[in-house]
């Protein structure tokens, strides 16, 4: 049996058993509906959950690109240089061991209920792991590979861009992955800490009045927010893929060349 067998068997079987166990009173529908009550719950207020969805894909998005892009630039930048990375690394660390989400109400301090403190908090929240990512990427490049570039006259900005970021494509996607989804986690739960909109608002509000299938409608689309980011990522590793065999073979060029042959012939 192939993998994506197993895996679409192993899919299949929890729909069964989400529908089945709370239809046969094995888990009360308090604790767990039923796959179909909660669809059916979702699609009597496709409306509101239609515009909660729009707010959290909006800040979700927006912390993506401050979390993700800001973090590979910064891991970049402190991980190709050395006294950078020995005076920032630790601290950041060391604030990545603490668990953010207390720091919530700060942000609801500084910045009200809005959206303003959700895409704050999930910013910093997914700007750690994907910094650190791309951080420790950078250490495992081919010396003689920036050697090369920078003996070609390689500017900084070229060497992020050109060299160190592609070069260290498979832990910066290991970061995006891990920052990506706790930008959703962070998004969606500073929701449910305090807000008037999103999903986790949703689920937050429907929680307290024990509306179990509205809660696990919003789940749900929790889920598929995730779920379509790790298709978008994988999309992205495929292209990325082809980049890094360009990258592999200029690697070897670089091991190959001589000391002066780029010097010009006089």
């Amino acid at each position: 049996m192939s993998a994506n067998t197993l895996r679409r068997l192993i899919i299949f079987s929890l729909v069964v058993l989400w529908e089945v166990l709370p239809r046969t009173g094995l888990i009360p529908e308090l604790f767990l509906p039923s796959l179909s009550s909660t669809l059916v719950a979702g699609w009597n207020e496709a409306g509101e959950y239609g515009h909660a969805l729009v707010v959290t894909l909006y800040e979700v998005a927006v912390s993506m690109v401050f979390a993700c892009g800001f973090g590979i630039l910064a891991g970049a930048v402190v991980g190709s240089l050395s006294r950078a990375r020995i005076l920032i690394m630790p601290m950041i660390s060391s604030l990545y061991a603490v668990p953010l989400v207390i720091l919530y109400p700060v942000f609801t301090v500084w910045l009200g209920i809005g959206s303003e403190s959700k895409i704050a908090f999930a910013s910093i929240y997914g700007f750690l792991p994907t910094m650190l990512s791309t951080a420790a990427g950078i250490q495992t490049i081919d010396p003689q590979l920036l050697l090369a570039a920078r003996s070609m006259g390689a500017t900084l900005s070229q060497l992020l861009v050109r060299v160190i970021i592609p070069a260290a494509i498979p832990t910066v996607l290991s970061g995006l992955r891990v920052g990506g989804a706790l930008v959703i986690v962070g998004v969606v739960v500073s929701e449910m800490l305090i807000s008037s909109a999103g999903i986790g608002y949703l689920i937050s509000r429907y929680r307290t009045i024990l509306d179990s299938p509205h809660v696990f409608a919003g789940v749900l689309l929790v889920l598929a927010m995730t779920v379509a980011f790790s298709a978008a990522l994988r999309w992205i590793e495929q292209k990325a893929s082809i980049w890094q065999t360009g990258m592999r073979g200029g690697q070897t060029e670089g091991r190959n060349i001589r000391p002066g042959a780029l010097q010009p012939a006089g």
